[in-house]
């Protein structure tokens, strides 16, 4: 029986471009804690390390869609070296304002520069699409996409952390912005991957959040991010309720875990059920899962069942970006694919400061109730769109028929 994960990499400069991506996409996992790592040693003020990370999120999750936009029209290689040249020098910024402790609003003005990261994930994910669209394979390299986001997220957040506590401050911030530049460079320069500029995208048009597809499995997104922003917040507050803060980068690394193993194996498979279908299945299971949350006891409990949480959030991905990539057209193809992860960058914005207004007001215990809430409104939305989303099975089911 052959590898599929083997079998996509057989595309001449798959390689290349994937191990590119892997490397510029460090800085969407390394970044944000590695502001707060930094800022709150050399400031002492967890306020002002908040405000920053958050002003760089925010900022990067409303402005990476604009610059997909503008890649679609013109192409990779020309939006992505300003963009990231200037995202470069404003992280530069950033760590020289933070070491020579220049006035406060530099941190901020920085911040905001930094949001012009472009939204890597989707610029590898184009070029996938590019070489297979059309094919059953298209799936399984989505597939691989999510595992190596999910990868990323277990390693970057770690090592942005453990860099800054045993080096010095800055060294987080300082590696995921050495780890951008190289990354940007050597996936901008393999030309021969980069996907063509549909004609239409060149054409004034209005932006892909208006398709009503995009629009769905965003929202949807929105809600399944906020359970991610919860769980975090509120199993940190859990386990330091429970006497073992420690223990929290565990139970959390399990939920990253489940999601990995599940999603090397989804993305293996051959399903002919309706991929909106599939999404549905997938957004009801995380949701679900959300609700033996409510009664856990003790830690070991609570690593096990979110480590069964987590089998549904690669297919939840893999479903949707799936769904982007059949539904909406080639010449909005990336800036559609940037919604979807920007949803789930606001989403874990709204599950981090309604949790923690939550834990605050009623105990740790009940931070989770956001995360029921947020499962609801995901199957929601997501089962209120089956009818705009059903349409993605007509290609894939004649593309299993001819594998």
């Amino acid at each position: 029986m052959s590898n599929p994960y083997s079998e996509i990499f057989r595309a001449p400069g798959a390689k290349g471009f994937a191990s590119a991506g892997f490397l510029a996409r460090l800085p969407l996992a390394m970044t944000t804690m590695g502001i707060v790592a930094m800022l709150s040693q050399t400031h002492g003020e967890y306020w002002l390390a908040g405000a920053v990370a958050a002003t760089f999120a925010l900022t990067n999750a409303f402005v990476a869609p604009q610059i997909s936009r503008l890649v679609d029209r013109f192409g990779q290689s020309r939006v992505l070296v300003p963009a990231t040249t200037l995202a470069v020098a404003a992280f530069v910024a950033l760590l020289v304002a933070t070491y020579l402790r220049w006035p406060n609003w530099t941190l901020f003005a920085s911040a905001v520069l930094a949001g012009s990261l472009p939204s890597m994930p989707a610029m590898v994910r184009a070029r996938w699409t590019e070489i297979y669209r059309d094919t059953p394979l298209l799936r399984t390299a989505f597939a691989f996409e999510s595992v190596a986001d999910e990868l990323v997220y277990i390693v970057g957040s770690v090592m942005s952390v453990g860099l800054s506590v045993t080096l010095f401050p800055e060294a987080g911030v300082l590696i995921s912005t050495v780890s951008l530049a190289i990354g940007s460079t050597l996936f901008v320069m393999q030309k021969s991957t980069e996907p063509r500029i549909q004609p239409v995208a060149r054409r004034q048009g209005r932006s892909a959040i208006f398709l009503r597809p995009v629009q769905i499995v965003t929202l949807t997104l929105i809600a399944v991010g906020t359970i991610f922003g919860t769980a975090e917040v509120t199993v940190i507050a859990l386990t330091e309720a429970w006497g073992t803060p420690a223990s929290a980068s565990l139970v959390l690394g399990s939920y990253a875990v489940g999601s990995f193993i599940v999603g090397l194996v989804y993305g293996a498979l051959k399903l002919t059920m309706p991929l909106a279908r599939q999404f549905l299945i997938a957004v009801a299971i995380v949701a679900a899962t959300t609700i033996p949350l409510l009664f856990i006891p003790n830690v070991p409990l609570l690593a096990l069942l979110l480590l069964l949480s987590g089998v549904a959030i690669s297919p939840t991905f893999i479903t949707a970006f799936g769904l982007v990539e059949e539904l909406v057209p080639a010449g909005k193809l990336t800036e559609g694919m940037t919604w979807v992860i920007t949803g789930i960058a606001i989403g874990m914005a709204i599950g981090s400061f309604t949790s923690g207004w939550v834990v605050d007001q009623y105990g740790a215990a009940s931070g989770f109730w956001v995360s029921v809430a947020a499962g609801g409104i995901a199957f929601l939305v997501a089962l209120l769109g089956q009818v705009s989303l059903k349409g993605a099975h007509r290609r894939e089911a004649a593309d299993l028929a001819a594998a």
